[in-house]
């Protein structure tokens, strides 16, 4: 083929000068050995790469090195007409990157890396990188072998890059793999050069640290590497003398690689980012260090610590560097100011820009790499205080993780890492032509028709590249406003944010419509919310205009916005806020509903405000089990040497889980029982491990003379404690073989009166109010016995109604063995084995008829009474009572402590109808409902429906019922209870 054929084609195959092209192709030697077909190949293949011109340019060099050096042309020419890979790698870097072309023409023999199979497998590995890097250790000229090798591995990454399209991640990796295995390299020649010329200098323990990019792993083709010296002398040896031979070494491997040698130089090696920056001294102990960081760093001095990583030189120095320094990295955001300071050092940047660049610049302008990364950054300093999972000093896998933890939507998180992929391939594109540090995108057509190319814009090169370059721009841009300046809730935001930007006449007009009963208070706690320009403020104003619809869906929205604002202010600068930006909104709506509800689970959340986390996610809201919490509590316990403390620490735990049961409860995620299991569980690991606190506070390191275990009763024992519950109990022990009975008694009792005490101790968390008097003989009879003393007792003196007592009797706490043992000594009373006598009928009668004559408070209405009032609590678990106590001798299912699960197999044994038991069932668990949300309300147990409208209101929405329903649900609690009364007036009072 002739040039006169070759041109019309070359045209439409992209060639931009096809006569200069022509000329090549026909003084290209390889093509003698050429058949018309490989040819072809090559000239499609050319036409293939980011630029035919310069790929051709490029390949017709590398043939001049081949003659130039006599090495075998024709193997060369075979392998590019029988090998695809190899073309298509050889095209591709030869297209892209005038810089490795020029390499290649150097160095020619180097087109057998780009033959290597190997290059198909997977990515070489830091260990592999820095042994290939090291043979230019024995090499004449080390410091040009050194060169020769690094741009030999360069070229294999590249043609990988450009051939197979690797993710930016990945070749940022072996970038910064590469770049630490050269200052490793460096610093071997710098200490055989030194210690060559100086034969009696002191030894020292030298680490390289890499920060930046280099220490985050995301290396660019041409950048400066960043790095610190840590030094210490050797074992014994004076520090002077080693920190001198430390900094003669550092600055020669530093020389070693910025040097400009024959065959060219690696990169600038800057270490400006050192402690006091170019005015300190190059190399500092760890100590220095950390004595610098600890008293004069500055905020970005720590976020720029955030990458660091040990590359080269004493590997256990360089990690005891990264541990040391990362505590301190991880509480930065600590500081006053912190947040402010990052985001002033931000604006600093952009402003430093020269005008005519801001356009153009990858790196630092507006919607480039750094709004990204300083976003990112400032995320994870915030949050990795207290969540490890996002200490990562690599961008890409920050941003993962937050995402993946919920600190950033998923969908931001994902539009987040595509634009910070697409803009750091376009700089390693841009870089890669010249391999010159720049981060600037080109003017001339030419250039980003070859940038575009390379990146897989083949249609319209210049038009596609611009367009998704600004759209990605814009993208990193708005969110970095959104996460870095203003976290905008725009996900849980029903309401538009500028709906509420009106004046204070408006705004009280529309908080009056919203139902807001004190407008003006309530324009007072948004102003105070919103006001000022801190990160703080910005969510908040962001927050607020979903909030405020949120509290008006309640019956009292003032308490709500107070609720929020006093969260708000307890809060401070804390992660809460960011937490609450969240995908979907559904913390947020959940933290609106919750704070509006009533005061009880705002104590609970003013006390802890970090468990507004768990609202998060549903699945936080899960009652835990009651393995875990011993186990926690346990832990929280152990980790104290007080035993005020020690229970201080269970109490806090118990208090966060109250939080999460009310949490998941107002969220509508618990029905009534299965908050009655969840607040036993808290009690009895609660109750569980501060039995083992009081017992090692009162055996003081002595032998234990007794065996304990506690007796859940009443409630507690019936599994279906309310959150205004007292711990009904009884205590047992049983002396231990061999010891004195008196002795192992006074034992259990100071225990036990230890445990009440320690549970009862004023403080932050609520306190555990321990009731023992269940016990027989009541307040007169001593507050601990031994599992034979109950034998005794229940043989010689126990009642009917002790009998009816024992029925919500389970042993939950301590010895499992005793817990057992007292189970099947109390088994034959409360289960009797001929049933009980009508006599005793007529006892348990009579003494019901006078806890309904007398127990009902003064002045209490008997209608609306939840526990002692027609159809309520009592009526309702006597009578079911009083089936157990007649029929659990034959039916297995009744001996169970729990009401409900009771009077289900008093349906299956046909002793009570499925209508009947429908009627008991809903009166029960409406009663125990209202009782829970009565607390919940008001943050005191109450037994009556309020006789307050609101709060009267807020038990009903808490209940199910929406605004405007409290009338109904009034009729419904006395139409419902009033069919239980009738029901139980069948059941209990008439002979069966």
């Amino acid at each position: 083929m002739r040039r006169g054929s070759w041109e019309g084609r070359l045209v439409r195959l992209g060639f931009a000068d096809p006569q200069r092209a022509g000329t090549m192709l026909e003084q290209l030697d390889l093509l003698d050995s050429h058949s018309p077909m490989a040819t072809e190949q090559l000239i499609t293949a050319l036409s293939e790469s980011a630029d035919p011109d310069l790929a051709l340019q490029g390949l017709c060099g590398l043939a001049e090195g081949l003659h130039r050096h006599q090495y075998d042309v024709a193997a060369f020419a075979r392998t590019l007409e029988v090998d695809d890979d190899f073309r298509r790698r050889l095209v591709s870097v030869l297209g892209a990157s005038e810089a490795l072309g020029r390499h290649l023409g150097v160095h020619p023999r180097h087109w057998y890396d780009l033959a290597d199979p190997a290059l198909n497998g997977v990515r070489p590995s830091a260990d592999d990188v820095r042994a290939r890097l090291a043979t230019a250790v024995d090499a004449p000229n080390p410091v040009d072998a050194l060169r020769v090798e690094y741009r030999r591995l360069l070229l294999r990454l590249a043609a990988r890059d450009l051939a197979e399209g690797l993710l930016v991640d990945e070749v940022a990796v072996v970038l910064a793999d590469l770049a630490g295995g050269a200052l490793e390299t460096a610093l071997h020649i710098a200490r055989n050069e030194y210690f060559a010329a100086h034969l009696s200098a002191a030894d020292c323990r030298l680490a390289i640290i890499a920060m930046g990019k280099c220490g985050g792993r995301e290396l660019n083709y041409v950048s400066d590497v960043d790095v610190l010296f840590v030094a210490e002398p050797l074992d014994g040896d004076p520090e002077a003398p080693a920190l001198k031979t430390a900094t003669q070494l550092a600055a020669a491997a530093m020389r070693i690689c910025s040097a400009h040698t024959a065959e060219g130089t690696l990169w600038p090696v800057d270490a400006a980012l050192r402690p006091e920056g170019r005015s300190g001294p190059l190399v500092r102990t760890l100590e220095s260090h950390l004595a610098y960081y600890q008293r004069w760093a500055k905020t970005w001095e720590f976020q720029a610590l955030l990458k660091a990583r040990p590359v080269a030189g004493d590997a256990e120095l360089g990690r005891r560097y990264a541990e040391k320094t990362a505590e301190l990295v991880w509480s930065a955001a600590d500081r006053p100011g912190f947040v402010d300071d990052v985001q002033a050092m931000r604006r600093r940047v952009i402003d430093h820009i020269p005008a005519a660049d801001v356009d153009r610049q990858l790196k630092l302008g507006p919607g480039g790499l750094r709004d990204v990364e300083f976003a990112v950054q400032l995320l994870q300093l915030v949050h990795g205080r207290s969540d490890e999972a996002v200490h990562s000093g690599t961008t890409l896998v920050a941003l993962e993780s937050l995402t993946a933890n919920g600190y950033v939507g998923r969908s931001d998180g994902a539009v987040l890492a595509d634009a910070y992929r697409f803009l750091r391939s376009m700089e390693h594109r841009i870089q890669l032509y010249r391999l010159r540090r720049t981060h600037q995108v080109p003017e001339e057509e030419a250039d980003l028709r070859r940038l575009g190319r390379s990146l897989g814009f083949t249609k319209n090169p210049v038009a596609d590249l611009t367009a998704a370059w600004k759209k990605h721009a814009l993208e990193v841009r708005r969110l970095h406003e959104k996460l870095f300046y203003r976290p905008l809730l725009a996900a849980v935001a029903r309401i538009p944010g500028e709906e509420v930007r009106l004046t204070p006449e408006a705004a009280k007009q529309r908080l009056t419509a919203l139902g807001y009963a004190d407008p003006s208070s309530a324009l007072r706690h948004i102003e105070a919310l919103s006001e000022g320009v801190s990160r703080r403020s910005s969510i908040q104003k962001a927050l607020l205009p979903a909030m405020l619809g949120w509290f008006a869906e309640s019956p009292d929205p003032d308490a709500g916005l107070l609720a929020f604002r006093t969260i708000s202010d307890t809060l401070g600068s804390t992660p809460w806020y960011l937490r609450q930006l969240r995908d979907e909104g559904a913390s947020a709506e959940r933290l609106a509903h919750l704070l509006a509800s009533g005061r009880y689970a705002v104590d609970l959340l003013q006390r802890a405000p970090e468990a507004t986390a768990m609202l998060a996610d549903e699945r936080e809201l899960v009652p835990r089990t009651l393995v875990g919490l011993l186990s926690e509590m346990s832990a929280a316990a152990s980790r104290q040497e007080q035993p005020e403390a020690a229970v201080a620490a269970i109490r806090a735990v118990r208090r966060r889980e109250l939080f999460r049961v009310a949490a998941a409860d107002l969220s509508g995620l618990l029905d009534v029982t299965t908050v009655g299991e969840a607040l036993t569980t808290i009690s009895v690991g609660t109750l569980t491990t501060a039995l083992e606190v009081a017992r090692r506070a009162v055996a003081k390191g002595e032998p234990e003379p007794t065996r304990m275990s506690i007796v859940a009763m009443g409630r507690f024992g019936g599994h279906e404690l309310g959150y205004g519950s007292d711990a009904d109990v009884m205590f047992v022990h049983d002396p231990v073989s061999g010891a004195d009975e008196k002795a192992a008694t006074d034992f259990a009792t100071q225990t036990a009166t230890e445990l009440r005490r320690l549970l009862a101790l004023p403080g932050a968390d609520p306190a555990v109010q321990v009731d023992a008097d269940l016990r027989p003989e009541g307040r007169q009879g001593p507050l601990v016995r031994t599992l034979a003393s109950y034998a005794s007792y229940y043989a010689r003196w126990s009642a009917v109604w002790e009998a009816q007592a024992l029925l919500r009797a389970d042993p939950l706490c301590g010895d499992a063995d005793l817990c057992d043992a007292f189970r099947g000594l109390i088994d034959p009373l409360r289960y009797p084995e001929n049933g009980v006598s009508d006599r005793d009928v007529m006892e348990i009668r009579r003494i019901k008829a006078r806890v309904d004559a007398e127990r009902l408070p003064r002045g209490a209405n008997r209608s609306t009474h939840t526990k002692l009032g027609r159809g309520g609590l009592a009526d309702i678990e006597w009578t079911v009572q009083l089936l157990q106590l007649r029929e659990a001798r034959r039916v297995a299912g009744l001996r169970t402590t729990r009401t409900l699960a009771a009077l289900e197999a008093a349906v299956q044994a046909g002793l009570v109808g499925s209508t009947d038991a429908d009627t008991l069932r809903v009166a029960w668990e409406m009663a125990s409902r209202i009782r829970n949300a009565i607390m919940l309300v008001r943050a005191r147990p109450g037994d009556s429906l309020p006789n307050d409208p609101r709060d009267l209101a807020a038990v009903a929405h808490i209940c199910g019922y929406p605004p405007g329903e409290t009338s109904r649900f009034s009729d419904d609690y006395l139409r419902i209870t009033r069919r239980a009364h009738n029901t139980v007036a069948h059941l209990f009072w008439d002979d069966q």
